[in-house]
């Protein structure tokens, strides 16, 4: 497991206008392989608007597995994001779970071996009833 700084960008546009809301912060993670998959672990923010909260990326083949986890989500949420794909899931709220579904627009892994470089993430996701948008995750290691 090797220490790494992670530069990582959400902005997150609105359907029914352009609006458009872009979170931007540094932190610390790890990075480890294990046969042909690569993990990245970090610890979100207040500025993510999740501080105790967990985040574990599973980079496999065309496949990126996100779960949060920790003591400031009542409930781990896990997100698959593969280009073309739609996953469903459950969204943790103060209020309860809610319904989701995310669809994948893009999706480039950009990851050396070395473990450098960067992931973009382009999807759309829908809270059953609530909200709907677009969202674009961009994370760097620096």
């Amino acid at each position: 497991m090797k220490d790494i700084m992670l530069k990582i960008v959400g902005r997150q546009v609105s359907i029914d206008s352009d609006n458009e809301d872009q979170i931007e912060f540094v932190t610390e993670g790890k990075i480890y392989k294990k046969d042909q998959t690569t993990y990245l672990i970090y610890e979100e923010s207040e500025v993510s608007g999740m501080p105790g909260c967990k985040t574990s990326l599973k980079l496999k083949g065309d496949t990126i597995k996100m779960k949060r986890f920790g003591d400031s989500v009542g409930l781990d949420t896990v997100i698959e994001f593969q280009k073309g794909r739609r996953y469903e899931g459950f969204y943790d709220t103060p209020f309860g779970a809610i319904e989701m579904e995310v669809l994948t627009n893009d999706l480039v892994n950009n990851l050396t071996p070395e473990g450098k470089g960067s992931i973009d993430i382009d999807y759309h996701v829908s809270l059953k009833g609530l909200s709907e948008g677009r969202s674009k995750l961009n994370i760097q290691i620096i």
